[in-house]
């Protein structure tokens, strides 16, 4: 069973995962219990689906560009493949159809 991939994101990303991973990133704020929670459940999901989880900071020079250029009404600013996929709390269903959708496998 693949481990989550859950890391800060760097200065300078570098990719080294496939291509054909979706990748979540999740950008947080400080005392955020929605951005615990949405952590939380992409990691129990990545048990069952192969996906890449990043973790932004609100206050990285990355983290801000995302808010400015999104405007998220809530935190944690969500993305799935660089694309605004949800702020505040994580709407699991709908990501799991939507993880389902973009890998094709039925237990996503």
């Amino acid at each position: 069973m693949n481990r989550p991939s859950i890391r800060p994101s760097p200065r300078s990303p570098v990719s080294t995962t496939p291509s054909d991973l979706p990748v979540i990133t999740v950008v947080q704020a400080p005392a955020c219990h929605f951005c615990d929670d949405a952590k939380h459940a992409l990691t129990a999901m990545s048990q069952q689906t192969p996906l890449v989880i990043r973790v932004v900071d609100i206050d990285s020079d990355e983290g801000r560009a995302l808010i400015a250029g999104h405007r998220p009404a809530m935190n944690p600013l969500v993305l799935l493949d660089g694309q605004y996929f949800s702020s505040g709390r994580l709407p699991r269903k709908k990501l799991a159809k939507a993880l389902r959708d973009r890998t094709g496998s039925p237990t996503a």
